[in-house]
């Protein structure tokens, strides 16, 4: 089989011939060109390269279904003293958010921070309900098969496709350190936001992923057991995947949750809510929550496309510390059904590469369906 080939056994619940190995290596390449440290047999070749020198599968992780439009709000970004500012203008009003930089950041690609977020008191949720009531999923489906056919036998498109409204709000709108504030200060305001963007999602955006040609979909991102804890998960999130998710899956969707974060505590609330896989899914000693307690949870009824914690790839963890949990983690998966070997979340800047080639072959020795070690 080739990697597409393996991924699609495993979405339709059949065993591949040998354990897929995709990791994403943006992180690491992209800091590997600012800082002019390419390694010199790889200078001058793009990702997509670099990833068959390493006999890895492409993430394929940038194709799209859609394109937003906003109808009425005039969108308006600029650079003040390393900081971008993002506003939106509209009939009822203006929101803005503000993000810092730094050279390290950037010299190494990474995001910067936010500092003001678009939500921080009442009168901003007009005028985000504004811009909701006002956006429009327009489908890109003859972009997105180009796309598709372009990745081939390396990999299979991950569709992104939004995320829930109430940990969009959460993340994006409100940001963490204030969401749950705003949340009990502002209750009404909250909801009412909340049931506006489910059903605008409900209505525009849904039907146009449904009957797109996607086959895998990413729709829900860091949902934690400290940021959407088990009591906010049942009144905010399983409502939402009870009518998105029997969608999607009547159209031939699988969908995957971006789990990079701990989900130690909301393990059997992912299954309720319909999920059939977790991509980037991380793993101890990241975070308090091993494959085997996840497998215990699951069995093989939940994909996991993870297991490999992007810290074991540091100079600061021995070879025969990250050999031995490579050997443990095979044990643990064998005989193989359903998981996709992955590092979670990426390949970090400092990682060191030679550990991504040996387990290619390592991969390529011991992943044969079924996995015995």
């Amino acid at each position: 089989m080739n990697t597409r080939e393996r991924l699609l056994a495993i979405l339709d619940h059949k065993p591949p011939d040998r354990i897929p190995w995709i990791p994403r290596l943006l992180l690491w390449y992209n800091a590997r060109l600012r800082t002019d440290t390419m390694p010199p047999k790889w200078e001058g070749l793009s990702l997509r390269e670099v990833e068959r020198e390493l006999g890895v599968g492409t993430p394929a992780r940038t194709g799209r279904v859609y394109e937003t439009e906003h109808e009425d709000v005039e969108y308006v970004e600029r650079e003040e003293g390393g900081k971008r500012i993002t506003e939106y203008r509209t009939p009822v009003g203006s929101v803005r958010q503000v993000t810092g930089f730094s050279e390290t950041l950037d010299q190494q690609g990474l995001p910067g921070r936010v500092e003001e977020y678009f939500l921080k008191g009442p009168k901003d949720y007009k005028v985000w309900e504004w811009i909701v009531e006002h956006t429009h999923w327009v489908p890109t489906y003859e972009a997105y098969e180009e796309y598709d056919a372009d990745i081939g036998e390396e990999g299979l498109p991950l569709v992104s496709a939004g995320d829930v409204p109430f940990h969009a709000f959460a993340q994006q709108l409100a940001g963490y350190e204030y969401a749950y504030y705003q949340l009990h200060d502002y209750p009404d305001e909250v909801e009412h936001l909340l049931n506006t963007m489910a059903e605008v999602h409900k209505e525009r955006m849904w039907p146009v992923v449904a009957e797109s040609p996607a086959r895998l979909l990413l729709h829900g991102v860091h949902l934690a057991s400290q940021i959407t804890p088990p009591p906010l998960f049942e009144k905010y999130i399983i409502p939402y995947y009870e009518e998105f998710m029997p969608l999607m899956h009547e159209h031939g969707k699988s969908v995957a949750m971006h789990a990079d974060n701990d989900v130690s505590r909301i393990l059997d609330m992912i299954e309720r809510a319909g999920w059939d896989m977790v991509e980037c899914f991380v793993t101890a000693p990241m975070v308090p929550l091993t494959v085997e307690e996840a497998r215990e949870a699951w069995g093989d009824r939940v994909i996991i496309w993870g297991g490999l914690p992007s810290t074991l790839l540091s100079p600061n963890v021995s070879e025969d510390e990250f050999h031995d949990y490579m050997y443990d983690l095979f044990e643990t998966i064998a005989p193989g059904d359903a998981f996709i070997l992955g590092v979670a979340d990426n390949v970090m800047p400092d990682s060191l590469i030679e550990r991504i080639a040996w387990t290619t072959d390592f991969v390529e020795e011991h992943g044969y369906y079924p996995i015995e070690m």
